[in-house]
């Protein structure tokens, strides 16, 4: 499969690059997808959360009234959860969400996201591009000349490139990362990928290991 690369312009070069029917044109496995982006999502929990069970929360001990002839159910610590302040029955607790999945089904769920991207349109092939100096207008200068000024983008670039990076990170709808660093998340969080045609080669030997 063949596409066409542009200028930051939004026009045709007169250059062509081919894509990888392994990677870009595969049938997309939804469950992989779906495996890769609750792994991602699982990351990036700190799993800090905790609350004091009856045992944990400061208080006396003393049983609060005589067992019978109150008239009322019986109770022996302010610190049962049943009393305002008191302990949380089965509450969170400090724990690791993060879980294993295997090399495979990530590069499966990878290449699905792309060939989902291609089978929706929303694949883009630019020129290389670097910014002399870090400038958000420049940045939006590109988004304009490719009409993806109001979509959500992810840039793919080559190699790390400061100047872009930091011209992107002030739009709340514009992600820039680079070829090696590139997830399933991401990709499907998109509206629209913008592949640097440096960073295509890159990412099919990547996703061919």
């Amino acid at each position: 499969m063949e596409l066409a690369v542009i200028n930051q312009k939004g026009q045709d070069t007169g250059r062509k690059v081919t894509l990888s029917d392994e990677i870009f044109a595969i049938e997309p496995n939804d469950n992989a997808i779906y495996l890769d982006v609750k792994q991602y999502l699982a990351n990036q929990r700190q799993g800090t959360h905790k609350s004091k069970e009856r045992n944990e929360v400061a208080g006396s001990t003393k049983k609060i009234k005589k067992q019978k002839g109150t008239g009322g159910a019986r109770a022996g610590s302010l610190k049962a959860p049943n009393f305002r302040g008191g302990g949380r029955v089965f509450g969170p607790k400090p724990r690791d969400y993060s879980f294993k999945l295997n090399k495979k089904v990530k590069q499966l769920a990878r290449k699905s996201a792309l060939s989902y991207k291609v089978i929706e349109n929303s694949l883009v092939v630019l020129e290389d591009l670097a910014f002399d100096a870090p400038k958000t207008k420049n940045y939006i200068a590109l988004l304009n000349g490719l009409s993806l000024s109001d979509k959500k983008t992810l840039l793919v670039l080559p190699e790390d490139n400061k100047n872009v990076f930091l011209s992107s990170r002030n739009l709340p709808k514009a992600k820039v990362v680079t070829v090696n660093d590139i997830n399933t998340y991401q990709l499907l969080n998109a509206d629209h990928l913008v592949l640097c045609e440096g960073s295509v080669s890159k990412l099919e030997t990547i996703l061919a290991k």
